[in-house]
């Protein structure tokens, strides 16, 4: 059930994260904008996220680790892959970033309201 869990969990972030860079990139590049390119994006976006995620723990483990530094440097990263995917700079990529995450946000929050996730899917580590 583990895995079927995470498994779901995973494609539903990959979904909606796609949709959600879609939208950011639709409204603010208008370049490069098909399902594919978001898709990508968010696939190495959540790679990146999810490695930083895990050296940030390891890294809590063994030292004093700022929880504050440790975040902004994963949401520098995913931005910077954003940065990579799309044209317009590192102004851009961040505007996109939080365009997406308004997105994300909104949807999952309709999710839980429709009973599809619980409302503990919006908080960090949900």
């Amino acid at each position: 059930m583990v895995l079927a869990d995470a498994v779901a969990i995973f494609v539903v972030s990959l979904v909606v994260g796609t949709a959600a860079i879609l939208v950011g990139v639709r409204l603010l590049v208008d370049s490069d904008a098909g399902v594919p390119n978001a898709l990508f994006t968010a696939l190495v976006g959540a790679a990146v996220w999810a490695a930083s995620s895990y050296a940030r723990t390891m890294a809590a483990d063994a030292v004093d680790w700022s929880p504050m530094l440790g975040a902004v440097l994963m949401l520098v990263l995913w931005i910077g892959v954003v940065n990579w995917r799309y044209p317009g700079g590192w102004g851009t990529a961040a505007a996109i970033g939080g365009v997406a995450w308004i997105v994300a946000v909104s949807v999952v929050y309709g999710l839980s309201l429709a009973g599809v996730v619980t409302p503990d899917a919006l908080l960090p580590g949900g």
